[in-house]
């Protein structure tokens, strides 16, 4: 049973972990695929997250860090809610929105559609929607390509337009994975003003970087991410510090 939400936590993670299943698949030649039935592929059990709980607070910029494959992407979608957890619960206070190159957007619709669709997935009604698209397409400069599929789309394009929704559509909490290593040098500029100036103040932002200054100029507090275990949960410079010993 889930206990009552406290106001001054947005999210909260309790024995929470994650296994996924992988297929071994050795069958690499045009002659061991022809025999493959005489020799199926293995099932490997993979624990990409063990048991964690903790909390982050309302108004927090809260970092998440660890090498490739440390089980930091697979914990920020099981806190908002794209992976269900095998045990335990998260619990969330408020709306969600993950923004991670056009996580949550279908590629199969257009960039109005995304939009449009985003903004009622936050609560925002269709005039609310109307009255925010031309400032969402102008600040993620795609005025030309308001109506292409977003699977037409580079990296740094569906960057700039998660971005561009979050920001003007906005939600309680946000999950933002290596949002400013993507697009180009000038939106990155711009990303990282507006974050500095208006949204961080606003919003609980989890934030997924391997860029150490970004972790410590903003986040409060930092969750060292090892092998799917929380090594280390506390202030930034610490976390940091554990995290560059772990890795030299």
């Amino acid at each position: 049973m889930k206990p009552e939400t406290d106001n001054n936590i947005a999210v909260a993670a309790r024995n929470i972990s994650k296994k996924f299943h992988i297929t071994e698949d050795s069958h690499n030649t045009v002659k061991q695929r022809l025999f493959r039935m005489f020799n199926p592929p293995h099932a490997k059990i993979v624990d990409a997250l063990k048991m964690m709980s903790f909390d982050i607070k309302r108004g927090e910029c809260f970092g998440l860090i660890g090498r490739n494959g440390s089980g930091k992407s697979t914990l920020v979608r099981m806190l908002a809610g794209v992976y269900p957890t095998d045990t335990g619960y998260v619990q969330i206070n408020g709306s969600t929105m993950l923004m991670n190159l056009g996580v949550g957007m279908s590629h199969e619709l257009t960039a109005r559609e995304n939009i449009y669709v985003s903004g009622s997935v936050l609560g925002l009604k269709i005039k609310e929607i109307d009255l925010i698209f031309d400032k969402i397409i102008e600040f993620a400069e795609l005025q030309e390509f308001i109506d292409v599929k977003i699977k037409f789309f580079s990296s740094g394009m569906l960057a700039r337009l998660g971005f561009s929704i979050a920001v003007n559509a906005g939600a309680d909490v946000m999950f933002l994975d290596e949002i400013f290593a993507v697009g180009d040098v000038k939106f990155q500029e711009k990303a990282i003003k507006v974050f500095e100036k208006s949204w961080i103040e606003q919003k609980t932002v989890v934030l997924i970087s391997h860029n150490m200054g970004i972790i410590q100029k903003y986040c409060q507090r930092v969750a060292y991410i090892k092998n799917g275990n929380l090594e280390y949960i506390g202030d930034s410079e610490t976390a940091i510090k554990i995290y560059l010993a772990d890795n030299e």
